[in-house]
C-alpha cells in the first residue's frame, strides 16, 4: 500500500510543480498573441485607410505643385512666424 502512494503521489507532485506552471503559462500567452493581433476585418479596413493616405498624399502633392506654379509665395504668407 505505501509503494502505491508513492507511485501516486510522486507523478501528481511533479506534474503540480513543474508542468502545470508551464503548461498554464504557455496557454495565457498564446491568447495574449492571439488578441493582440489584427482581425482580417481590421487588417482590411488598415489596407483601405493606408491607400486612401496615400492617395491623399498624391493630391496633396498635386495641388501644392498647382499653387507653386500659380502663386510661388504662397507657402510664406501660410506657415506661421516661427517656421520662416
Amino acid at each position: 500500500m505505501d509503494s502505491m502512494v508513492v507511485a501516486i503521489f510522486v507523478p501528481a507532485i511533479v506534474f503540480l510543480v513543474i508542468v502545470a506552471p508551464f503548461w498554464i503559462f504557455m496557454h495565457y500567452r498564446s491568447k495574449q498573441r492571439a488578441q493582440s493581433s489584427l482581425s482580417e476585418d481590421e487588417r482590411t479596413e488598415l489596407e483601405t485607410l493606408s491607400i486612401r493616405a496615400e492617395r491623399m498624399a498624391e493630391r496633396i502633392e498635386t495641388l501644392e505643385a498647382i499653387l507653386d506654379a500659380e502663386t510661388p509665395e504662397w507657402r510664406k504668407r501660410t506657415q506661421p512666424e516661427e517656421v520662416r
